[in-house]
């Protein structure tokens, strides 16, 4: 697996989008339990915030210690610097395992390997996660995908293709269960954006890669691209892969 965003922890802390209720809330009611979680490539511990609320115990790891020193300390949450393929968990201790936006960087063989050994007989799989920003703006949806393909495009690692593909073609390889649509919307400012797009591991590339920002040449076409408007509604599409493997 490849640690992607120890570089920009922080910033991937402060401007990643924050999954809705509404998905948990789905997630839950095919939950058998509420003893144990797993949440699998936590990064800075937003989604197992959301698993401690319900669940008595909660494990969440990550290979990035930069990410890990980013996540809340809560009483029932234990944080692991651990690959998703060897999580160092007992036999059949989970009730539910989710991975948030992380899944398609795994070993895959190995980490359903692993998911079927830590995994209890009725237990719940869930891997989520989100496609690319759009505005409903044709005009700076069109300057966000020539930053997306063009510019940055050559420096995505080759498992994006699995997010651009909203994890159809990812492997999976139990019955999948029916999920309804679950969609993101925010209300953000222009620099809410550009803290995003730093964010994405194809610009860290860039940046080793050339020594320079990408964003930064291009800063001012995005400024006129967004316009006066203060506040835009972003949307990001949520695409869901569900299953009781030892069903």
């Amino acid at each position: 697996m490849k640690d992607n965003f120890s570089k920009q922890a922080a910033t991937y802390a402060k401007f990643r989008p924050i999954y809705p209720s509404a998905l948990y809330d789905f997630i839950f009611q095919h939950t058998p339990r509420f003893e144990s979680a797993w949440d699998c490539g936590t990064g800075n511990g937003q989604v197992a915030q959301a698993l401690a609320m319900r669940f008595t115990r909660v494990y969440a790891s990550d290979i990035s210690a930069g990410q890990l020193a980013q996540a809340p300390v809560l009483p029932n949450v234990q944080y692991a610097l651990a690959p998703a393929e060897n999580s160092g968990a007992p036999d059949q201790d989970f009730d539910l395992v989710v991975v948030g936006q992380a899944a398609h960087w795994f070993d895959f063989e190995r980490f359903y390997a692993e998911i079927e050994r830590v995994l209890r007989p009725d237990g719940l799989l869930v891997l989520f996660g989100y496609g690319l920003l759009r505005f409903d703006d044709a005009v700076l949806d069109a300057q966000i995908d020539h930053f997306y393909r063009d510019i940055v495009g050559p420096y995505w690692d080759a498992e994006r293709q699995y997010i651009d593909d909203a994890y159809e073609s990812l492997p999976f390889p139990y019955e999948k269960m029916a999920c309804p649509v679950f969609d993101m919307y925010f209300e953000w400012e222009f620099e809410q954006l550009i803290g995003f797009l730093q964010s994405w591991s194809a610009v860290q590339h860039y940046e080793k890669q050339h020594q320079s920002n990408p964003l930064e040449p291009i800063i001012e076409e995005f400024k006129a691209k967004w316009g006066a408007e203060k506040i835009k509604t972003v949307h990001f599409p949520i695409f869901v892969l569900m299953s009781k493997p030892k069903i």
